[in-house]
């Protein structure tokens, strides 16, 4: 008997379908899976003979044939157990073909038959809910285990339930119309869930108390215990205000770290689209939590000074997203830049200026998103005094031209601004918390964003200054004549490239936007300019 199970694959960070197809002849007992199936997908065979004797069903001694179609495609992961099993019961006549009709299912087994987390959920109940959303003609009921309930019930117009275990879904299977699900629902779905659909179409925060809650940044983290610094702190109200890169310099215990942990806290919220987009990227590189929680909070990811190319970037015999990708609508922090290798550093420049990173192999080229800024802190030189008053530096110029190289011309010239830390007098350290708290701060950043969001709402996939094209901004914003001028001059003083010219014109234009103007004046050019290359400019051409 021949059996054909729904069930989904994830390639990058879309699904797409996949069937499961069982055929139990008579013969010799054996267990055939094929389809390109991976190591971990033919292992499939003894968890899930091992899950159907445990949880009380029949195994025949048959010729199992199972193919994984379409079969041009490599498969991987332990998520096809469950639709294997179910195609082994169906294809034995221990289950109904038509209780399997208008389902997809995804789930690793236990030798017990409990069901277990796979990676990936959240993109299968996107693609499901765009192929078969529950009020259309042929609706999907999406079954997963349990732990990936809250990824799966994000999704709006699609039905999805997540029994405890294989023989609770077939039990619910063999019942008829409202009562299996009523089943499921009493079986083992943990609580909190519903198997109803979400309204609408896209995942939305709820109210104290329901099923999903916003992820929230920590609040020990404020701007305000951060003695002086201003300039810094100006600095990273930019950068979350315009999603620009950003260079912190400064000498061991100045604070660079400090900083730059509290920029979460200055970080406007996620938009429904955008909480989304960074879901799907950690369902697939099973990072998001087992809980439904919609993420409010923009990621923040700080990887240790020693990861590799591919950690960065992402990569793999089957590519896996990398620190890049996670850091997607957010914050990529970079601490001991100069720590880490010229090559792993200059891997940074084509996602920073694309927004993604395609990862190509011999059969197939992957896309995974990568919109994030840049934060990366360094020392100024290898004993880390250099400039400091009061303290000696013991490098050769050699020694400091060799710990600037780490960094190449091509990656600087990404770098919207360059910000030097010094260190802090430690009679600053015992007075009270002074300056303005994060909350301040985010207000007016949030006010930014909200202005940005608004004036690029015609362009697809621009919300903020730094992805907007720079030919574009330069001419479509008002630039007053003397600006443009300083512009101009300060780009041929300081042989900036047409990138870096753009860059400095989307720092202006951030900068303008947190002083709430239309257009770009004279002080937000100087600032702009005096941000991104300090040491180059004069203190007195900062003045409008």
């Amino acid at each position: 008997m021949l059996a054909a199970i729904r069930s989904a694959a994830v390639l990058g960070v879309d699904a797409y379908d996949v069937t499961v197809e069982v055929d139990a002849t008579r013969g010799l007992p054996q267990w055939t899976i094929v389809g390109l199936a991976a190591g971990s997908v033919k292992e499939a065979r003894e968890r899930v003979a091992s899950a159907l004797g445990n949880a009380g069903f029949a195994l025949p001694p048959r010729r199992y044939t199972i193919n994984l179609a379409p079969a041009d495609q490599r498969k991987d992961g332990t998520a096809f157990d469950l639709p294997i099993a179910l195609g082994v019961l169906v294809a034995t006549g221990q289950l109904e073909p038509e209780a399997v009709r208008g389902l997809a299912a995804l789930g690793e087994l236990g030798l017990d038959g409990t069901l277990r987390a796979v990676r990936g959920v959240l993109p299968v109940a996107m693609h499901l809910a765009r192929t078969h959303p529950a009020d259309g003609p042929e609706p999907m009921t999406l079954v997963v285990p349990s732990d990936n309930a809250g990824e799966a019930h994000v999704v709006s117009r699609l039905r999805s339930v997540a029994p405890a275990s294989l023989g609770s879904l077939v039990t619910a299977l063999r019942l008829s119309g409202d009562e299996r699900w009523r089943a499921l629902e009493s079986s083992g779905e943990p609580s909190g869930f519903s198997t109803q659909a979400v309204a609408g179409e896209t995942a939305r925060p709820r109210e104290a108390g329901a099923t999903h809650t916003i992820v929230s940044r920590d609040e020990g983290l404020d701007l305000r215990d951060v003695a002086g610094q201003e300039s810094a702190k100006r600095a990273l109200e930019i950068a979350a205000a315009g999603g620009h890169a950003l260079l912190l310099i400064g000498p061991p215990g100045a604070g660079k770290t400090m900083l730059a942990r509290r920029l979460p806290g200055i970080l406007p919220p996620l938009s429904e689209d955008e909480a989304l987009e960074v879901m799907a990227v950690q369902s697939v590189a099973g990072v998001l939590r087992s809980r439904a929680q919609v993420v409010g909070e923009r990621p923040f990811r700080a990887p240790h000074h020693t990861l590799s190319v591919a950690a960065l970037i992402g990569g793999g015999s089957l590519p896996r997203p990398g620190e890049v990708s996670l850091a997607h609508h957010g914050v990529l922090f970079l601490d001991e830049l100069q720590e880490m290798p010229r090559s792993v550093l200059d891997a940074l420049r084509q996602p920073m200026e694309d927004g993604r990173v395609v990862i190509s192999r011999a059969q197939q080229s992957l896309a995974f998103p990568a919109k994030f800024a840049l934060v990366a802190a360094m020392n100024p030189c290898p004993c880390g005094q250099l400039g400091q008053v009061g303290r000696r530096c013991t490098c050769s110029d050699a020694d400091v031209s060799r710990h600037r190289s780490r960094i190449s011309g091509p990656l600087a010239d990404r770098l919207d601004m360059t910000i030097h830390v010094p260190a802090v007098a430690i009679a600053t350290l015992g007075g009270a918390a002074t300056g303005e708290s994060s909350d301040e701060v985010r207000a007016r950043v949030v006010a930014a964003r909200d202005r940005q969001r608004a004036r690029y709402r015609r362009l697809r996939r621009v919300t903020c200054n730094a992805h907007v094209p720079g030919r574009w901004l330069d001419a479509h914003t008002e630039i007053a004549a003397d600006a443009r001028a300083m512009l101009a001059t300060s780009a041929d003083r300081l042989a900036l490239s047409a990138r870096g010219y753009h860059r400095v014109l989307k720092v202006a234009r951030t900068i303008a936007d947190l002083d709430g103007s239309d257009g770009i004046d004279r002080a937000h050019v100087a600032e702009a300019l005096f941000v991104r290359t300090p040491e180059s400019l004069p203190a007195t051409e900062v003045v409008a």
